[in-house]
């Protein structure tokens, strides 16, 4: 027994596995802002609201207005759910305040 070497059972590591978990962030779910078409809202006030709301410069503001017009809904922007809301009710707000009827919603992407 002069040359056995015993190992103490505190520091036995065979067959243990050493994992180690990574936590994976999710993406927040995207959500589309829609304008939709009316018979009473100016083209104007829906070309203001893209200005104002979404950031949109005079030229894309005109294109989306127009697409709002002959399809009856336009795409303003996609965003996180928190974001879409807010700028949803954005609109609705300054609308009512203006007495339009415009309408505006979201929708998941």
């Amino acid at each position: 027994m002069s040359n056995d070497i015993r190992r103490s059972d505190n520091n036995d590591s065979d067959g243990d596995v050493v994992t180690k978990t990574r936590s994976r962030t999710k993406r927040p779910s995207m959500y589309r802002v829609l304008l939709l078409n009316d018979d009473y809202t100016p083209m104007e006030f829906v070309t203001h609201i893209l200005e104002r709301f979404f950031n949109k410069g005079r030229e894309e503001a005109i294109r989306i207005m127009l697409h709002v017009h002959h399809h009856g809904v336009g795409e303003c922007g996609v965003f996180t759910y928190e974001v879409a809301e807010t700028k949803v009710t954005q609109v609705m707000d300054f609308a009512r305040r203006h007495q339009h009827p415009l309408q505006c919603v979201m929708e998941k992407k």
